[in-house]
């Protein structure tokens, strides 16, 4: 049985989030306004075609709840303050904000991103790369532990985008190999991890460096009085960006990953659940909607019976869909993210993540109940060598341990 987090502890995280806010309103009242205008959909955001296609392609379907708020703002080029548990879209908001902006044909750095690990920086270069894929972006991560040498290559032939950790960075502009004089915006993020680290008097520093006219972005999970006071000092007229904690709770549910070792073996172990899927009624995720439509060839290529819905499909489809599931007709429903936030479906006894999803935040969505009805429930994720990471993630982000799957998995449901 995978080890929750009590009931108590999400009190606390709430009542955090609340007396936090009641701090901010009173000592921000003068400094910041909230910005709360939604755009239900990436579409409507008036983005790049080419920046759109990166988004879509990278698998996102419809934002999320800090992309719906956040991604519109920064593009406006304002100051902005984004508060939200990570894992919740934060990277791709402000990777699509400086995608927007940036002058391609400029080859000189005009973004910089600072961030608390190495890892994290990489991973934000990725993000930063495949959503900018279709924009030619260029983008470095100046990290440490790697040469330094190496870095002054790469910057010298011409960047757009600089992510780092705080210590390569101010080194990089110290020695003039990451010239800052076309650098318009700069992000912090997770501006908490940072300042818990110790970083507080390098950002100092590289703020001193950089242009006076520069737009900043801070991402947090938690706003302590440091956090403030950066942004007081560096920011103007900045935007808060609030997303609340979700009220879904993952209490109940016993979790468990299966090791797939490869993306293809994926199949056979999906086939050889489908008896225990079938005794009970299950919804399989996966990422985009083409693999929606090529596991339901596959399974039903195997005389499995199964349903699939995802966003392609017209509306009235779809509701036939998921009346047929509703009703027990059919049993085992396949689908993407899109559609898990809208699946109360009561007898849904069985989750199978066949993809992890991409950002943590959505886990809790696919798998994640409203606790009221006491209702078990079992999760069970397939990992390839490639999701270790992310399963990883979304251990610390739940505060919950996943487990390998036991042989008498029909037992448990």
């Amino acid at each position: 049985m995978a080890a929750m987090a009590t009931e108590g502890s999400q009190f606390d995280a709430r009542q955090y989030d609340n007396k936090m806010n009641e701090l901010l309103e009173s000592d921000g009242q003068d400094f910041f306004t909230s910005y709360d205008e939604v755009h239900e959909s990436f579409d409507a955001m008036g983005l790049q075609e080419n920046l759109l296609r990166g988004i879509y392609a990278y698998g996102f379907e419809k934002p999320s709840a800090i992309q719906q708020r956040g991604i519109v703002p920064f593009c406006k080029g304002l100051d902005v303050i984004q508060q939200a548990q990570s894992g919740t879209g934060k990277t791709a908001t402000f990777c699509s904000g400086i995608l927007q902006q940036l002058d391609y044909s400029l080859v000189e750095c005009q973004a910089l991103v600072l961030a608390p690990t190495r890892e994290l920086a990489q991973q934000i270069e990725k993000v930063m790369r495949a959503l900018g894929d279709y924009l030619g972006v260029k983008v470095h991560a100046c990290v440490g532990g790697t040469s330094v040498r190496e870095d002054q290559r790469i910057l010298s032939s011409g960047v757009h985008v600089v992510v780092g950790t705080p210590g390569r960075v101010f080194d990089m502009l110290r020695r003039q190999s990451l010239r800052p004089d076309n650098i318009r915006m700069f992000v912090l993020d997770e501006a908490d991890e940072m300042l818990s680290r110790g970083f507080k008097d390098q950002i100092y520093d590289i703020f001193q460096l950089l242009p006076a006219k520069i737009q900043v972005g801070v991402f947090s999970a938690t706003m302590p009085p440091e956090a403030l006071e950066i942004t007081r000092k560096f920011m103007n007229k900045p935007v808060r960006i609030l997303v609340k904690r979700d009220e879904l709770t993952l209490e109940g549910i016993k979790q468990f990953y299966v090791n797939c070792e490869k993306e293809e073996w994926k199949l056979e172990t999906l086939c050889d659940l489908y008896e225990t899927l079938a005794i009970t009624q299950s919804v399989i995720f996966v990422n985009t909607r083409r693999k929606v439509d090529w596991l339901t060839d596959k399974m039903r290529g195997r005389d499995h019976t199964v349903s699939a819905t995802h966003g392609d499909m017209d509306q009235n489809t779809r509701d036939i869909i998921m009346r047929e599931f509703r009703s027990g007709s059919s049993r085992v429903l396949i689908t993407t993210d899109l559609l898990a936030r809208g699946i109360d479906v009561q007898q849904v006894s069985l989750v199978i993540n066949y993809d992890l999803p991409t950002q943590p935040e959505n886990y809790l969505h696919r798998i994640g109940r409203s606790g009221r009805f006491g209702r078990k429930g079992v999760a069970i994720n397939f990992i390839t060598r490639d999701d270790e990471r992310m399963l990883f993630d979304i251990q610390k982000f739940y505060n919950v341990v996943i487990e390998e799957l036991p042989a008498n998995v029909a037992d448990l449901l």
